[in-house]
């Protein structure tokens, strides 16, 4: 069955960074992606990656500061989160999809499987 599971979160004061990865089996899909969400507020794309070519698309709001990259080999997705922002606490979730509709890669509806989340907290 398809699995997603997310590692990495945790605590860090603001300008700091954390690395996270998304460990995945059972399917490979044509894109893979990280996706956060805060309380009262809806799931946000923020970083995604395609399988084949390895290209990029990043949200707005973490442009510069955040780097995703796979190792399809390892059947992993990572992560690196730079100058982070109180307002980057959230759960930080990871999926992978194949689904096309016109809808731009940083869109949910892309998506078929989730994990389960880890939390990033970050303090001023």
């Amino acid at each position: 069955q398809v699995q997603l599971v997310e590692s990495g979160g945790g605590s860090v004061l603001a300008g700091g960074s954390l690395r996270l990865s998304c460990l995945t089996s059972g399917y490979s899909g044509r894109y893979m992606g990280w996706f956060r969400q805060a309380p009262g507020k809806k799931r946000e794309g923020i970083a995604t990656i395609s399988r084949v070519r390895g290209t990029t698309d990043y949200a707005d709001s973490v442009k510069g500061r955040f780097i995703i990259s796979r190792n399809n080999a390892a059947n992993t997705l990572d992560l690196q989160m730079n100058s982070l922002k109180p307002e980057d606490s959230a759960m930080y979730y990871c999926a992978v999809g194949s689904l096309v509709g016109g809808w731009s890669v940083l869109d949910e509806r892309v998506y078929e499987y989730w994990g389960q989340g880890t939390q990033v907290t970050v303090s001023s």
